[in-house]
């Protein structure tokens, strides 16, 4: 396996370890695994390269950001999905960003009926949707990443395996 599949899942699975204990993914990682990329297509493929490693980045910043915007994910899961685009390119982000959405759809549902929340997830959910009929697609107070009461899913986690996967099928 070469570096252009070595190189993200290495970032994603250090990430991963990091979301799980401390629910952060630092900017030192996700900042210095795009830097990383930007550098390494630079000197292997010079700037068409490096267009194509910054295309990806970019296109891995606007999956996630509306979600971000609306107070659905932190900063760092947008962050980090940004680098990996570095890393994959702007095609294989969007397999990526797929997978990960399918993988952070089956950790919700773990995480929810471990907890005990999924049935107040579903809940919560509805009332989302039922805002944004009302008012419009906004932030729901009292329901966002930063004040929402139920549990905080380690996203870092299914970003790595929406990566890994990515990388493998791909």
């Amino acid at each position: 396996m070469n570096a252009i599949r070595l190189a993200p899942l290495a970032l994603v699975s250090v990430a991963a370890v990091i979301d799980v204990r401390t629910r952060r993914i630092p900017n030192l990682l996700t900042f210095g695994g795009a830097l990383c990329a930007f550098v390494f297509f630079l000197i292997v493929g010079g700037l068409p390269a490096l267009g194509h490693s910054l295309a990806g980045w970019g296109v891995g910043l606007a999956l996630f950001m509306p979600i971000f915007l609306l107070g659905g994910m932190g900063a760092g899961d947008v962050k980090l999905l940004a680098a990996v685009g570095a890393w994959l390119g702007p095609a294989v982000i969007l397999w990526c960003a797929f997978y990960t959405v399918m993988a952070g759809g089956v950790l919700a549902l773990i995480v929810g009926a471990m907890t005990g929340y999924l049935g107040k997830a579903f809940r919560n959910l509805w009332s989302i949707f039922g805002f944004w009929r009302a008012i419009g697609v906004k932030p729901v107070p009292g329901l966002t990443v930063v004040d929402a009461a139920g549990p905080r899913l380690p996203y870092g986690v299914a970003i790595a395996a929406g990566t890994a996967l990515a990388v493998y099928l791909r």
